[in-house]
Order: structure tokens, then C-alpha cells, then sequence
């Protein structure tokens, strides 16, 4: 029943369902990018990335100063689950529309650059 509850409190957010919905749309993504495409701090999207690892939908690699995320690949049929129940619903909504386009022009961006632009040049250094 805990991890049911713990489940539920995960996709109770809208933040948290836009971050599942980008992972899903893509293999991995960097921290920075996902705070790009959320537009919250770096705090708020590291506390919804920590609920979704709890709930066991999210899983992290760190690769030097970079920590990626993507779907947790031993859930993916529970992540299967959700696609198929949650987002043909949310795929009307026009903000997840934004979402993809605005994904697809952050992930051309070099995640250094990206932290550079939220957290200024001696973030990287």
C-alpha cells in the first residue's frame, strides 16, 4: 500500500507528469535541461526528480559534473502503463505541445551551456 501511496503522491504534481512526459520522449535527460524545460530552480526540479526516483518510475546516472535521468528501465512496464492511461489525455493539453518544441530546441543545446545560462559562467569552471 506505501509504495501505491508513494506512487500516486509522484503523478499528483503537474511538474512531476511534464518531467515524465520529456522522459519519455527522449532516452536521457541532463538535470539542467529538465530545469530549462520546467522553468523552476534547480531545488524544485532536484525535489521532483527525487519523488519520481522514490516512486521507482525515475532512474539517475552521474557522468562527472552532469547527473542524467531517464525513465527507470526495470519499470518501464509500469512506465508503459502511464503513457498509455495519462498522456493520450494530456497530449491535448497545449503546454505538453510546448513542452516537445521547446525540448527539442533545448537538447541542441550543450548541457554546459545551459548551466552556464542558469547558474552563470563560474558555475562551469
Amino acid at each position: 500500500m506505501k509504495n501505491l501511496v508513494t506512487l500516486f503522491k509522484a503523478l499528483s504534481d503537474g511538474n512531476r507528469l511534464r518531467i515524465l512526459a520529456a522522459l519519455s520522449l527522449s532516452e536521457e535527460l541532463c538535470a539542467c535541461q529538465i530545469t530549462e524545460l520546467i522553468k523552476v530552480t534547480g531545488a524544485t526540479i532536484s525535489r521532483h526528480l527525487s519523488l519520481l526516483q522514490r516512486a521507482d518510475l525515475v532512474e539517475s546516472r552521474k557522468d562527472g559534473r552532469w547527473v542524467y535521468y531517464r525513465i527507470k528501465a526495470t519499470n518501464a512496464e509500469m512506465a508503459s502503463i502511464i503513457q498509455s492511461a495519462l498522456f493520450p489525455i494530456l497530449k491535448e493539453d497545449n503546454s505538453l505541445k510546448e513542452d516537445r518544441e521547446r525540448l527539442n530546441r533545448i537538447t541542441e543545446i550543450e548541457a554546459e551551456l545551459l548551466c552556464q545560462r542558469q547558474r552563470g559562467k563560474e558555475c562551469c569552471h
